[in-house]
């Protein structure tokens, strides 16, 4: 290039006159070149300055073009580009960052046109901020010693918020938002996340940004502010019991920051995409003639936030879209009730005020509806006939089913699934988790966004128990559905919660007592049976205790327990059930209506009540438990001696 600049008008002519720079290129294997200079002669061009310029397009178009899937240096004219991820700083991308980069170069070297004619496949815009600028700040703005030592989050955090970027980096994110002004999301990538033997699956903070200001200064402002909030997340309560319960050094971790642009479409001064999902290689809990190895699927109205939190969404099998496990009226009950969007209304919002989620408002899927969004997502329940009608025209309630989608297949997306799921699995040889987004905008191809990409950590199941030689009379519980495999006999501690004390309405307070008993077991250095009903670490209140990991991090066995009026629905796809399965943490569903699952709150109240308050209690049994689980036969039962 910078001999086509420099060299005279007179020599330029001359050889293209003749095809001699064409010819030149192809001589030297840049076919692609040559092919796109040929069809052009100097008739074409005024003047030689003017041919200058569309030579040098043509190289700068097939260098750009060789860029794309991979990493590039920070360049502003590619900021707004889903062709590469963008580099910011040095030093590692992290646990998610390594994982988008895989992501970009996959999604370049695979024709999904092809595969797909009907479905864009994409990864959003993003930049990464290298971990070694992470290291930077805690050096440059000297807070190794005091960060590192035990003290209050919220003090951490004001060190961080005072403390002040490189030049260098303060330049390339102020050129970064002149360019980028579209909704942000600015997301941890530790060295430490997704990694093969503990992931910290939402253990850090994540902020997003409606970047909607007209001042480039307060929209840098808020960027830079979130970026300093997520590093500081590392010190947060929970990540700290993280740490402890994966007995990992704090101050081993650096991390890197993903800025990622927001995958949606605007409607009524809010912001959101039209489908978000989860999608997973192993299914831990198989129905009907599905197999573990076919995966399933969460998909929900509005930002991840929503699936990720185990909130009521919708699950599928990518193989067996059209298999469904619930009846009519079950669907009714336990379809997506609310949304979570970005509000753009930027002077009615704190970063610092509401914290992680300052700008993210949850919302009635009415309003999704009225949006025009609900269209390829919702079906109608005909009470005159009962039945499922995918008709929103009609009155009736609303089902959240996405049966245009799967039953219709008006876009591929079980299929688009099943087979990235396959191709992944293979390529990072284990299991995976992909987090994803799609854009369903009427005026343009429907767009599928993969957002993240993870291994997943699965129980080796290599453990035969025989379970016909269990004694039933000894036998406190039981589950059909049970996650985990091996024997564990060195446990006496039970914290569980009475049937008749749970309330749908006090699943905070009742999140708040384990956490303090949690805290005691930690003292005491000993591990726990927990049983409670409902979903353990939903961030759905009214579905079950919404504990953080760090609130019961000393529970060896976490059992999930259905009630006449509360159907168990367990918490796939969520951080906390991603955790929990790193940690081989035994996790049991008991269901309410099933003669062979059960708990024996009988022989659990006879026992030795170390710690009784409010909802919960603790009993110590005199002799250890013996608990047994298959994994293969997904069995698992609690025997006393």
């Amino acid at each position: 290039m910078r001999c086509i600049q420099q060299v005279s008008a007179e020599s330029l002519l001359y050889h293209a006159r003749r095809n001699g720079i064409s010819t030149w290129l192809m001589a030297r294997g840049e076919v692609n070149m040559a092919q796109r200079l040929r069809p052009y002669s100097i008739e074409d061009f005024d003047s030689s300055n003017k041919l200058r310029q569309a030579i040098l397009n043509v190289f700068e178009q097939v260098r750009i073009e060789r860029l794309r899937g991979r990493v590039v240096l920070f360049d502003s004219s590619l900021v707004n580009s889903d062709r590469y991820i963008i580099r910011i700083g040095e030093g590692s991308f992290g646990g998610k960052g390594r994982g988008l980069a895989f992501l970009s170069h996959f999604v370049e070297n695979i024709d999904f046109k092809k595969l797909f004619p009907d479905l864009a496949i994409h990864i959003p815009p993003t930049a990464i901020i290298g971990a070694d600028e992470f290291t930077n700040f805690i050096q440059t703005n000297q807070l190794y010693h005091k960060i590192y030592v035990q003290q209050k989050y919220d003090s951490a955090r004001a060190l961080f918020l005072k403390a002040t970027f490189s030049e260098r980096i303060k330049n390339q994110l102020h050129k970064y938002v002149e360019v980028m002004t579209e909704p942000l999301a600015v997301r941890s990538s530790g060295l430490f996340e997704d990694s093969l033997l503990q992931p910290f699956a939402g253990v850090y903070e994540t902020f997003m940004l409606p970047n909607n200001h007209p001042d480039t200064e307060v929209r840098y402002q808020q960027l830079e502010t979130a970026i300093k909030l997520v590093y500081a997340s590392m010190f947060s309560p929970s990540a700290r019991a993280y740490f402890e319960a994966v007995n990992y050094k704090i101050e081993e971790e650096k991390m890197a920051i993903i800025i990622q642009k927001v995958v949606g479409e605007k409607a009524h001064n809010r912001f959101y995409p039209h489908i978000s999902g989860i999608a997973q290689s192993y299914n831990y809990y198989p129905f009907a003639y599905m197999k573990p190895e076919d995966g399933f699927a969460v998909l929900g109205v509005g930002l991840g936030k929503y699936v990720v939190g185990g909130e009521k969404a919708w699950r599928f099998c990518p193989k067996y879209p059209n298999l469904e496990l619930n009846a009519i009226h079950d669907q009714i009950k336990d379809s997506q009730t609310h949304f979570y969007a970005l509000n753009l209304n930027t002077e009615e919002n704190d970063l610092l005020q509401y914290q992680e989620h300052s700008f993210v408002q949850r919302l009635s899927i009415k309003e999704a509806e009225e949006d025009g969004n609900l269209r390829l997502c919702a079906s109608v329940y005909d009470y005159n006939n009962d039945r499922i009608i995918h008709n929103l025209h009609k009155k009736g309630p609303r089902i959240i089913n996405f049966a245009n989608i799967l039953k219709y297949d008006y876009i591929p997306l079980a299929k688009c699934l099943d087979l990235l799921l396959k191709y992944f699995k293979e390529a990072m040889g284990a299991p995976v988790e992909i987090e994803f987004a799609l854009d369903l905008s009427a005026d343009k191809k429907p767009a599928f966004y993969l957002l993240q990409i993870k291994p997943l950590i699965r129980i080796e199941n290599n453990t035969k128990i025989n379970f016909d030689q269990v004694d039933e009379s000894r036998t406190i519980l039981a589950s059909k559905k049970g996650m985990g495999n091996g024997k564990i006999e060195y446990i006496k501690d039970v914290i569980f919660m009475k049937p008749e004390m749970f309330k749908r309405t006090k699943t905070d307070e009742m999140a708040k007592e384990i956490a303090v008993l949690n805290k005691e077991m930690e003292k005491s250095g000993k591990e726990y049976l927990l049983i409670g009903p409902g979903r353990w670490g939903t961030r759905d209140k009214f579905t079950g205790i919404p504990v953080l990991w760090s609130q019961i991090s000393y529970a060896k066995v976490i059992v999930e327990m259905g009630l006449a009026d509360f159907p168990l629905d367990a918490s796939l796809g969520s951080h906390f059930f991603h955790n929990v399965t790193s940690m081989n943490v035994g996790y049991f569903s008991v269901h309410h209506n099933k003669t062979d699952e059960y708990v024996n709150f009988d022989v659990l109240k006879e026992q030795k009540v170390i710690h009784q308050t409010v909802y919960f209690t603790h009993v110590e049994f005199e002799h250890e438990l013996q608990i047994l689980m298959d994994g293969k036969q997904q069995k698992a039962v609690v025997i006393r001696k």
